[in-house]
């Protein structure tokens, strides 16, 4: 059992890389002499999980390991895979979880993961999460979504919502800029007593093997215990926790 640990720091040596590597470079990587990692690399090259170049000399994963993987991507749930780790977010800050899914009317809540508070937020199952530009998980699909499929909604928000009497849901062209770069910039996306007043929300994107959104997680409570920080606790665990499951996704990032 040790030498099967021993000998998978090798394989994880090679993902971190991202591509192949010689002898040297990669025994040094997994934190071992070339004369120790060789065996093991024999061992792999055989079951085909490691691929040695005939000219170049250098080890690159080999054919198995890349049917692990897409058997592995193959059997993903991206919802099975975030609603344990939303569920430890809730009990960890004390704030109402969710995850959205892009739906064909919108972002579309699919899971909430309530706090022991009383939040009085209209949210359940099913809520499609529109205008797209007053909550935090409208903003991030907004923000990640292909833009093909974002903007004649968001077109057709600005018209409706260009001339609105309340300032807090007046919509231009600037500021739908504005907000999706501020989104792209952090990471995540957040609104601080919009729509809902005395509610502060943090929302992150969830990524899958391809770079492709998968889902949204979003974080919301009453503002004396949503920090509205971009640095604070709550966005930090919020883009922990999507990146935790973005990871196990296939989302891999060095």
């Amino acid at each position: 059992m040790q030498s099967i640990e021993v000998g998978g720091t090798l394989l994880q040596a090679l993902v971190r890389a991202g591509g192949p590597m010689m002898l040297k470079d990669l025994a040094r990587e997994a934190g071992m002499p070339p004369a120790k990692a060789h065996p093991y690399l024999v061992s792999f090259g055989k079951l085909g999980l490691v691929d040695q170049d005939p000219v170049t000399g250098r080890y690159g994963l080999g054919p198995f390991a890349l049917h692990m993987g897409l058997t592995a991507l193959h059997e993903l749930d991206p919802i099975k895979a975030a609603t344990p780790e939303i569920a430890h977010l809730a009990d960890e800050l004390d704030l109402n979880i969710a995850i959205a899914v892009w739906g064909n009317h919108g972002p579309t809540m699919v899971r909430i993961e309530e706090c022991s508070k009383q939040i009085h937020v209209n949210l359940r199952p099913g809520t499609v999460m529109t205008p797209l530009l007053l909550s935090a998980t409208g903003r991030v699909f907004a923000a990640f979504m292909p833009d093909r499929v974002t903007r004649p909604i968001l077109d057709e928000e600005l018209a409706r919502y260009a001339t609105n009497p309340q300032p807090a849901l007046r919509l231009s062209r600037r500021h739908v800029d504005e907000v999706l770069a501020e989104v792209r910039q952090h990471g995540l996306s957040r609104v601080v007593g919009t729509p809902i007043p005395g509610i502060n929300a943090f929302s992150a994107p969830v990524f899958d093997s391809t770079g492709a959104l998968a889902l949204a997680i979003t974080a919301m409570g009453p503002a004396n215990a949503c920090d509205p920080d971009w640095d604070g606790p709550t966005a930090r665990k919020v883009s922990a926790c999507a990146e935790r499951v973005s990871e196990r996704l296939g989302r891999y990032r060095a």
